[in-house]
């Protein structure tokens, strides 16, 4: 399924409320984003049951039912679970997870909203979901009978939307100041090989392996939960991240000029999550044309030519990586040009390497 316009989940929740009380509704997402969670705060919302049925673990008959003789005729009896006689939220999970005949047994279902002789009560919604085959999930090809029952919509990862879901629900604070520090590391294309990686749920377990070692937790204990849950490159920094707030640096206070960059050995590990943090910083907060500095910006240029020069001083090979180029994640050109005539032996240096 191409992805045209993704929805954030804010936005997923209101296109609920207005389009899948009329027509079902496909929800297209990467494992982990949310998908399941939306379509159960919407199901509360509109004081319904969910009943949430696993694609990938249907049979036809788990749908449609088995034959039973009734007054001399076989019908078709569906399961409890299904044939309710109050209305309900109906969430097809994986639905594109399941075999083709199982797939055929929604048809009537979706588009009627009928099982054979049982229709859905009055004022049930059906939702379903699905991953998308880059994602590296189990899926399989969706009919074009099945696809055109459903109205098709994607979900993508907000940073925000999250982060305020987080605070209501008491997700670890440490998870909490580390995704707003390091936004892009909420989410990461799942890899082709097996090993965890980041996703909204993973963050949410590793909020909640936190929470019951306590504040005191070993370090062997947070690197085994890091690397259980994360991606390997945001397991080092969320390490980084935590000995960083047990250490006292933080990267505000180093750009105030309140404290300076750690300089110790064993402080390497914090050294390199402030240096990654400070550079996601300058990506985010100078503009891209010199022209739109505004006086807050303008002193963060300047600040940050300075913090550079002293990181220099501290690991060369640190700052380097502060301004090095990373597709999709550039510093502004302008202030690349101010760093090269300003700071020549950072690039200097980094071109005589390769």
């Amino acid at each position: 399924m191409n992805q045209t316009t993704g929805l954030t989940q804010k936005e997923l929740f209101d296109f609920l409320l207005n389009v899948a009380l009329v027509r079902p509704v496909f929800i297209w997402g990467a494992p982990g984003i949310g998908k399941s969670s939306i379509v159960q705060q919407f199901a509360e919302r509109l004081g319904l049951a969910c009943v949430s049925l696993l694609g990938s673990q249907l049979a036809p008959e788990d749908i449609i039912g088995v034959p039973q003789i009734v007054d001399g005729t076989s019908r078709f009896c569906p399961p409890a679970m299904i044939a309710r006689k109050e209305p309900y939220c109906l969430f097809l999970d994986e639905l594109n997870a399941c075999s083709h005949e199982v797939q055929k047994s929604f048809y009537s279902l979706i588009h009627e909203r009928r099982i054979g002789e049982y229709m859905l009560p009055e004022g049930s919604v059906v939702i379903g979901a699905g991953n998308r085959s880059q994602d590296s999930a189990i899926v399989k090809p969706m009919s074009s009978a099945l696809l055109n029952r459903l109205v098709h919509v994607h979900l993508t990862v907000s940073h925000r939307d999250w982060l305020d879901w987080a605070l209501d629900n008491n997700i670890h604070s440490h998870v909490i100041e580390y995704i707003q520090n390091r936004p892009d590391h909420l989410w990461s294309q799942p890899p082709k090989h097996e090993e965890p990686f980041s996703t909204p749920r993973s963050w949410h377990m590793l909020s909640d392996a936190l929470y019951e070692y306590g504040e005191n937790i070993p370090d062997k204990a947070l690197s085994v939960v890091s690397y259980g849950c994360l991606s390997p490159h945001h397991a080092t920094q969320f390490k980084a991240f935590v000995k960083q707030i047990k250490s006292r640096y933080t990267l505000n206070d180093i750009i105030k000029g309140d404290l300076k960059w750690p300089a110790a050995p064993e402080d390497r590990d914090i050294l390199y999550f402030l240096v990654q943090s400070f550079r996601a910083r300058l990506v985010k907060e100078l503009p891209v044309n010199r022209e739109s500095l505004s006086g807050s910006s303008r002193e963060l240029a300047h600040t940050g030519k300075a913090l550079l020069k002293e990181l220099s001083q501290v690991n060369l090979e640190m700052a380097q990586m502060a301004v090095a180029k990373e597709e999709g994640n550039e510093l502004p050109s302008w202030f690349m040009v101010d760093v090269v005539r300003d700071l020549p032996r950072l690039i200097e240096r980094k071109e005589a390497t390769r």
